[in-house]
This record gives C-alpha cells, sequence and structure tokens, in this order.
C-alpha cells in the first residue's frame, strides 16, 4: 500500500470529504478503484460514488456506505489513503517533508534555511529562517517552485505580503 493523500475534513452533510492530495497521488485515477484507509490496523477499500479533483492537489469525494457526517468523521477524517502497490520499484522519488529540513530555501532574492517542519492534519508548515528572522510558510505544493536534492535547496513561490522581509 502507497500513502496518496489524507482526509482533512467534511464537505457537506452527504459524507463527503475533502482529500490533500500527495504529489505520487496518480493523475489518472479512476472511480472504479477503491482506495484504502487503515481501521484498526485493517486496511479497509472505500469504493467512490464521486472523485472530483480541486486543484492539483485536493479533491471532493464521497464513497459509498458513508453518507452521513457522522459516518465520515468517525471512519474518515484524519486518516490517510492509501492506493494498492502496482509493483512497479520506480519510487525513488519519495520523501518525507521532515527530509527538508536543513535545505537551503530561497524565497525571491532571499535566502535561508528551513529549520523545522509542523506536521498539523490541517496546515502542515515549514519553518524558515530567513536573515535571523524565522518565518511560518505553508507546506503546500502550489508554493514550491523546485526541489533540488543533491545541491539541497527548495524554491518557494509565496503570495506577495505572505513574508515581511
Amino acid at each position: 500500500m502507497i500513502a496518496v493523500g489524507r482526509i482533512g475534513r467534511l464537505f457537506g452533510t452527504d459524507g463527503g470529504v475533502m482529500i490533500t492530495l500527495y504529489a505520487n497521488f496518480p493523475d489518472d485515477f479512476q472511480n472504479e478503484e477503491p482506495l484504502f484507509v487503515t481501521i484498526d490496523e485493517l486496511a479497509v477499500p472505500l469504493f467512490c460514488n464521486s472523485f472530483e479533483r480541486r486543484g492539483k492537489a485536493g479533491a471532493v469525494a464521497h464513497f459509498d456506505d458513508i453518507d452521513t457526517e457522522r459516518r465520515a468523521e468517525e471512519y474518515l477524517v484524519g486518516r490517510e489513503i492509501f492506493i494498492e502497490d502496482d509493483g512497479d520499484d520506480d519510487n525513488d522519488d519519495e520523501f518525507y517533508m521532515e527530509d527538508l529540513i536543513g535545505f537551503e530555501a530561497i524565497v525571491d532574492t532571499h535566502r535561508g534555511e528551513i529549520t523545522d517542519y509542523y506536521d498539523n492534519e490541517a496546515n502542515p508548515l515549514f519553518e524558515i529562517t530567513i536573515e535571523g528572522h524565522e518565518h511560518l510558510v505553508p507546506a503546500a505544493e502550489e508554493f514550491i517552485a523546485g526541489i533540488d536534492f543533491e545541491g539541497r535547496t527548495i524554491k518557494f513561490v509565496l503570495p506577495a505580503g505572505l513574508l515581511e522581509l
């Protein structure tokens, strides 16, 4: 099983959920394929009634047998979702966000260092130290322009006003 996202919160009153998709979520995902969550150490398959992408890193999903807010909250919210491993060993590009601590951070013309990572389900954050000042930056795919693992640098593209430099 490969972790491909995390169910963040409820969407609507009919058991729908918002999912944060990891970079390795398959672009060609079809509703006929089950997603899995782990409940009591068992992989439980979830079949989608609907699956609608919201940008590159988000989706709204409704699952069979999860038709109320209570069920979605109890069984899904806060859990990672998985897909079956297809057996390919080309997952060399997988990493954990914590692996980026110590990388040089480039924001516009400023250079600093990623000094910490806060894994919060609702809003994961990088702590970046630039010119002796600590800044919290959302650890979201849309703010990362590129990662150079060999050079240990990460380039950010942030909205105006997010950092006061």
